[in-house]
């Protein structure tokens, strides 16, 4: 079944957004995912008011319950990260954890500067999370073309002014 927010995009941008949603609902722990382009731009995401409304999942929060906060922190951790391996002469990053108190951030490369970034609970089992993580980016990481990402950003623009659908 089609959720609002895939009406009219390509299989392949349907096929992200179903990918995105089985990784939310299917490993425990996950509050937001963001899928950020390689500008800091937002591409896809879990945001829990908008997954509330069109499909009635379990509820979750994310920073400050915003998709555009957890873009922005995945976007800076991401530069940030991909500076130290520069200064360290270490290669490319692949991914990047911060373990917190009550909750982690993950963030892993997906292609083309793309990063996928993920917040979980305290309880969650980061090897599991990580391991979901590398199977999203596996299997999204050849379709992420310019072309695409490109449709999901007027996706998202459409859906934030209410032109969508």
């Amino acid at each position: 079944m089609t959720t609002p927010s895939t009406y009219g995009l390509s299989s392949e941008a349907r096929n992200l957004h179903w990918l995105l949603t089985n990784l939310v609902e299917e490993v425990p722990g996950i509050q937001s995912v963001a899928v950020v382009s390689s500008d800091g731009l937002l591409l896809l995401s879990s945001d829990p008011e908008r997954a509330e409304e069109s499909r009635q999942v379990r509820p979750a929060k994310g920073p400050r319950g915003s998709a555009a906060d957890l873009a922005t922190i995945v976007s800076g951790i991401g530069s940030l990260t991909v500076g130290a391996a520069k200064l360290m002469d270490s290669g490319g990053v692949k991914h990047t954890m911060v373990a917190m108190d009550e909750g982690s951030l993950f963030v892993m490369s997906i292609s083309d500067g793309s990063l996928l970034g993920v917040h979980g609970s305290a309880e969650c089992d980061m090897s599991v999370v990580a391991y979901h993580m590398a199977l999203f980016v596996g299997r999204a990481g050849h379709v992420l073309t310019p072309e695409l990402r490109s449709e999901l950003r007027k996706s998202l623009e459409s859906e934030t002014t209410g032109s969508g659908r």
